[in-house]
């Protein structure tokens, strides 16, 4: 075993682990406040990682051992160095803080050309914008009807609710990882052998245990300070209009973008909406730093992984630019 294959192997176990403790929360973390009183949690363990083996098996199938679903078709393979490992090593960092990184921007960024980083951000910029947009007309459309505030669904009611619920995060979780695979894909070979496929999928069944066990982490609080995130009925929507937004950029091109700039994006708008159709019991005192926080640690995010790839293109390795 070679060196190159050594940081290939570290870089995915860290990529692995960190796309499933930072990123997978903005799509299992309304799931998981809202069913972990009900369910225990190896329930909800299972039925993700359900979902999980068909959407890797069914992208290694449909693209010819790529579980990427194409995401890397701009992206060329090549000779993993050991910053291409330490780049998911620095998401592990800020994911154990509670810092919401773009996963897309740290990890592929570093194997990618500064032509398509600059791609890859404006498509996530679109993507927060278009989902923050989306969101408030939504919500402001919603919050004349129901009051997200206060768990208002009827008790007889609940269960078919519980039911759409799971049906949405199964959709939603199936979309985010045809997004989200190509950051552990990349360290991966592009024509994955079978025995490669099932270590792999096992690798991350282990992780996304560990999630569950831990109730989301650190990360999942800022689900939880959303309006009414616990609540099933707010999750559901939140679930489906977020899944319905990632399809949407997933149909639009194959240059991969941040799904975490889209979800904080999709909570903002929604914040918003709500503290404009309840100005008089909802204070945007409370909003506006709420949602400034999560811009600020985003844009904290942004910057370290901006810095990390500098470096990698015009320090470390000037041939990739």
């Amino acid at each position: 075993m070679d060196i190159h294959t050594i940081y290939a192997i570290i870089g995915f176990m860290l990529a692995a682990y960190a796309v499933i403790a930072n990123d997978s929360v903005q799509t299992l973390g309304t799931f998981i406040a809202s069913n972990i009183k009900v369910f225990k949690w190896y329930w909800l363990w299972i039925a993700a990682s359900a979902v999980l083996i068909f959407t890797i098996t069914y992208g290694w199938y449909i693209n010819n051992g790529d579980i990427s679903y194409g995401r890397l078709a701009k992206i060329p393979p090549v000779e993993i160095q050991w910053y291409h490992a330490a780049a998911p090593a620095v998401l592990v960092l800020l994911t154990r803080i509670g810092i919401p990184v773009s996963t897309t921007f740290l990890v592929l960024s570093v194997f990618a050309s500064t032509v398509v980083l600059e791609k890859m951000l404006v498509k996530s910029v679109v993507g927060y914008g278009l989902a923050a947009t989306v969101a408030y007309v939504t919500w402001m459309v919603l919050a004349h009807f129901i009051n997200e505030k206060f768990n208002l669904v009827k008790r007889e009611h609940r269960k078919y609710w519980r039911v759409l619920q799971w049906a949405s995060t199964g959709f939603l979780w199936f979309t985010w990882l045809s997004h989200d695979m190509a950051n552990i894909a990349v360290y991966l070979p592009r024509d994955l052998p079978v025995s490669l496929l099932g270590a792999s999928m096992a690798i991350l069944i282990a992780w996304l245990g560990y999630i569950f066990w831990s109730h989301g982490g650190k990360i999942q609080k800022i689900v939880l300070e959303k309006t009414g995130s616990r609540f099933i009925r707010s999750a559901t929507i939140i679930d489906l209009v977020y899944a319905i937004l990632l399809l949407y950029f997933k149909e639009l091109n194959n240059i991969p973008m941040s799904t975490t700039w889209v979800f904080v994006g999709l909570l903002t708008g929604r914040e918003l909406a709500i503290a404009t159709v309840n100005r008089t019991e909802y204070n945007f005192g409370y909003v506006f730093p709420l949602i400034g926080k999560d811009f600020l640690k985003m844009m904290v995010g942004l910057s370290i992984s901006v810095a990390l790839v500098l470096s990698i293109h015009y320090i470390f390795d000037p041939s990739v630019q």
